[in-house]
């Protein structure tokens, strides 16, 4: 059930106004991929919560300036695959950097330069699933 600003799930009702718009924008594309309420809704509020620590002022006041999320909107699901939503999440080092994937996908979501904090989201990522942290050491070993 998509959602706007005036109808939302009752567990974003103590989030500051600015911070609700982005879970609801982010929660709504992901039920447009084929997500159930119960997982877009927790994966949203915390890609929700990255955003907004990690976004300059200028991104902040940009995304506030921009409409607010409807239930009818329509967003680009290309590069969402609901297919990947139980798959193991892996941390592993290339081009200088950490980087945190889903397994079968295309690409990373995250990148990082210390280790720790590469596992760290993997972990966020992996408890909103269900699924499992896979890391590798430096040298491509896998660890247990």
């Amino acid at each position: 059930m998509p959602w706007n600003m005036q109808d939302y799930p009752d567990s974003l009702k103590n989030f500051e106004p600015l911070l609700r718009k982005k879970i609801i924008d982010i929660a709504n594309a992901l039920e447009e991929s084929g997500y159930e309420d119960d997982r877009a809704i927790p994966i949203a509020i915390n890609e929700g919560k990255d955003w907004y620590k990690n976004a300059s002022q200028s991104e902040r006041d940009d995304f506030d300036k921009e409409a607010n999320p409807q239930k009818d909107d329509e967003h680009d699901t290309s590069s969402a695959n609901p297919d990947l939503i139980d798959n193991d999440v892996e941390v592993f080092y290339e081009e200088e950097q950490w980087k945190v994937k889903t397994v079968d996908a295309e690409r990373a979501s995250d990148t990082f330069d210390i280790r720790a904090d590469a596992i760290e989201r993997a972990k966020e990522i992996a408890e909103n699933r269900d699924a499992k942290v896979i890391s590798y050491t430096k040298d491509g070993k896998k660890q247990d």
